[in-house]
């Protein structure tokens, strides 16, 4: 049980990709099922969770928070997990775990979320919540066709009661209204409304001075204000990653805006029409626990028969349907073709970029990155590295992120292996990419791209290497990696050949494999590794050795 003292829609950010929740939840269950969630447990369960090669990140400082900070916000609060008396998964766990198409269990269990419920009660300090947060997101992007980020942080994020829907509507009318009239001059019109907003609710916090930060002995409004807007960008995002793993919405990476799938207005429509907006057994917490776990409910457009049976002949008309066939075998049926059709587009895709074609795209994503300018930046550079990878050479490369029905991406990769796999036949190379920077760079990706290395030398069983590529990188990881050159540690399966490559150096080898008057190939790939191993044996530190292998990616075909 929760007390939250929140005044705009409250949704869970942690993990802040639900896609992550996945195999934790599944290690969880392995090894702690019918266990108590006590401390100890709490404990263990970080400890072998630091060892798995979907994990990155520490969570040394206080294990037991940690754990409790993994499991006890979303797998809890959707539905996946049962805490007390015992550890389990429910049913709707088991379909998240087991299940071909999670995007549909994901759907399910965001449509249930509502605030309040036996396990989110509000303060005396709270707002009156009324509402199941997701279903009237998905019915604000209905209505408006679009909606943008801001439009959802700073409007969307105020539907604490369903009874309220038109009034956000107004309000986004109203807005859009006065931002044409401010054409040009976006960002400070955006501040400046953003703060209005604030002010009208947070208006009784203001009125009876009560705006200290918790961090902080600031009482100060605008650190107030400040603080509320950052907490609202969080949410905002949060609300957008979950939305996409539904695979109900479109994200515009560049106009940063949610969009209903053409081929998923329909769905779309039955559940805004038949799911009760009504909180539900938000009193009784075995009756909520009961209802939340259910993998069955609420009611989707392709759980009856005739329905299902449509959207299958709309989108796959060369399909035969047999009436001996269940609802399930049905529903397995279409799951393989979207599969399939999805491996069609992607292959068409791939195609693409190792003809070139795709050059300026992925040269202008990659700037939109650097520049700050694009939304998801962590999951684009992730896409956007494994076109590059595609198109540098002749291997064979795949991107462990998520794709959509459509061959877009939906979100970074969630386990098991690496971001990217790169198998050259006699070698393979590893791509691990991030957007973290300066220490923390070191912190959250410095040894788990280590283990990720020793591991996929381990299955491969030939040599390996590793790219690491951020927008910049921090002094702690280039010493880092220099020392794993140079050490013959067995855990890692001997000395690990890591390269750390800023974005815009990666950026450079990619253009010279454009210019260049053949086509790479993947011995080029092997001797660009192999230099760095002789170059750490020449150099006297890590500075020398990173900008010498720097110098080196800058030029790394032969002419």
């Amino acid at each position: 049980m929760a007390k939250i003292g929140s005044k705009v829609i409250f949704v869970t950010t942690s993990p802040r990709t639900p896609e992550k929740m996945i195999p934790e939840i599944q290690l969880l269950n392995t090894h702690f099922a019918d266990k108590e969630w006590n401390n100890e447990n709490q404990i263990a369960f970080m400890e072998l969770l630091r060892d798995e090669y979907f994990f990155f990140g520490k969570g040394a400082k206080d294990p037991a928070f940690s754990a409790r900070d993994r499991i006890n916000r979303a797998p809890k609060a959707l539905g996946f997990v049962v805490l007390s008396p015992k550890i389990a998964l429910t049913e709707a766990g088991k379909q998240l775990v087991y299940s071909k198409r999670k995007e549909e269990v994901f759907l399910r269990q965001l449509l249930k979320f509502q605030v309040p419920s036996p396990f989110h009660i509000p303060t005396d300090k709270a707002t009156n919540f009324w509402v199941k947060p997701y279903l009237e997101l998905f019915r604000l992007i209905r209505h408006f066709g679009s909606l943008k980020f801001d439009e959802l942080m700073i409007f969307g994020l105020q539907l604490v009661d369903y009874r309220d829907f038109y009034k956000i509507v107004e309000k986004i009318d109203a807005f859009r209204i006065l931002k044409a009239k401010n054409e040009g001059n976006y960002k400070k019109f955006r501040v400046e409304y953003l703060e209005k907003e604030l002010r009208l609710i947070y208006k009784d916090e203001i009125k009876e001075g009560d705006t200290k930060i918790r961090e902080t002995k600031d009482k100060s409004i605008n650190t107030f204000l400040k603080t509320k807007a950052s907490n609202m960008r969080d949410y905002a995002d949060a609300c957008f990653r979950y939305l996409r793993a539904t695979g109900m919405v479109n994200v515009s990476h560049i106009g940063k805006s949610l969009a209903i799938v053409p081929e998923k207005i329909i769905d779309v429509d039955y559940f805004l029409e038949n799911t009760k907006r009504e909180p539900q057994f938000y009193d009784n917490e075995s009756q909520y626990i009961n209802y939340l776990g259910n993998a069955s409910i609420p009611t989707l457009y392709t759980d009856n028969r005739e329905h299902l049976e449509q959207k299958i002949k709309t989108e796959f008309p060369q399909l035969k349907i047999s009436s001996k066939n269940s609802l399930l075998e049905l529903k397995e049926i279409y799951a393989d073709n979207l599969e399939r059709r999805k491996e069609q587009i992607l292959s068409k895709q791939t195609k693409a970029i190792k003809d070139y074609r795709l050059f300026g795209d992925i040269n202008t994503v990659f700037e939109q990155i650097i520049d700050s300018s694009i939304y998801d930046a962590p999951l684009m550079l992730e896409w956007n590295t494994w076109r590059a990878m595609t198109m540098l050479d002749g291997g064979n490369i795949k991107a462990n992120l998520k794709f959509d029905d459509f061959g877009n991406p939906m979100a970074t990769a969630q386990g098991n292996m690496a971001d990217i796999v790169c198998d050259y036949d006699d070698f393979g190379v590893l791509v691990e990419v991030t957007m973290q920077c300066g220490q923390r760079q070191y912190e959250t990706e410095g040894e788990p791209v280590t283990r990720h290395l020793a591991k996929f030398k381990r299955e491969i069983k030939k040599p390996a290497y590793c790219l690491f590529i951020a927008p910049k990188i921090n002094e702690s990881v280039i010493a880092h990696f220099y020392g794993l050159h140079k050490l013959n540690i067995s855990y890692y399966g001997g000395s690990s050949t890591i390269i750390p490559l800023p974005l815009n150096v990666f950026l450079k080898m990619i253009e010279d494999s454009h210019k260049a008057s053949y086509v790479p190939e993947p011995k080029h790939v092997r001797a660009f590794f192999e230099y760095s191993n002789e170059l750490v044996n020449l150099v006297k530190s890590e500075i020398e050795w990173y900008h010498g292998i720097t110098e080196k990616a800058l030029n790394w075909l032969p002419k």
